[in-house]
């Protein structure tokens, strides 16, 4: 398994290879980009299954075709006072695609309208988790905020699990929303950029990541009030059942 991590992430340092034969600009690796942009490094990613799951997901998409960029780990005021943390946004000629990345194993259950998800294993054990189609849609609304100029339809909320769970009884209904395990990750996008108009020039996406960006990197303080309001929002939660 560790050897299989360690070749996952040495190939992911190989830059992409240029679609267009004639440029001059040199591409940065993956890994190079991850940790510029997140302040990650090499064994930070691989040890962390949050930082593997967004670097990995990232891996899958840096390699497809078409003018883009990537934010990490964005912590954006949702409006109640409050940030929510986006793992990956991905800027693309054919929209924006918000990617919330669950590096789960076992199995995973869930519905479009439920409140919880459940993942459980064969020994019996199951813990719940917050639906992510709910928590993609809070992400994306965070975003139109932000960005009033980009229509509701071009953004595509993508949920993906990692290769070592299951997915076992997932459905929803939702437009532009997928849930899919990350070995599909690059063929969905493919699919995607394929049948999709070019809507974003490329100026404008650099207009978008530069005014996302600075909200990337929070310091502790912003990550630990995220934590702290996740926390109360759980308790909360809790006691409204037993009463």
């Amino acid at each position: 398994m560790f050897k299989k991590l360690i070749s996952n992430v040495v190939d992911l340092l190989n830059p992409p290879t240029s679609t267009a034969p004639t440029a001059k600009l040199k591409k940065k690796s993956v890994l190079s980009t991850y940790k510029e942009q997140t302040g990650n490094g090499f064994l930070t990613t691989l040890f962390n299954k949050g930082n593997y799951g967004e670097f990995s997901s990232y891996g899958k998409m840096a390699k497809l075709p078409g003018y883009h960029k990537a934010l990490f780990n964005l912590y954006i005021p949702n409006g109640k006072e409050q940030t929510t943390e986006i793992d990956l946004v991905y800027i693309h000629e054919t929209g924006i695609y918000v990617i919330e990345s669950k590096n789960y194993s076992g199995w995973i259950f869930g519905d479009e309208k439920s409140q919880k998800w459940m993942q459980t294993f064969p020994n019996g054990q199951k813990f719940p988790f917050y639906n992510p189609i709910k928590q993609n849609i809070g992400h994306i609304k965070a975003l139109q905020a932000l960005l009033p100029s980009i229509e509701k339809a071009q953004y595509q909320s993508v949920i993906v699990f990692s290769e070592r769970c299951e997915l076992k009884k997932i459905s929803f209904e939702a437009d532009n929303t997928y849930v899919i395990k990350r070995y599909h990750l690059a063929k969905l996008m493919t699919k995607q950029i394929e049948a999709s108009p070019k809507i974003l020039e490329p100026a404008y996406i650099d207009r978008i990541y530069n005014f996302l960006a600075q909200y990337q990197k929070a310091d502790q303080t912003v990550k630990q009030e995220h934590v702290e309001k996740i926390k109360e929002k759980q308790l909360v939660e809790k006691n409204g059942k037993q009463s």
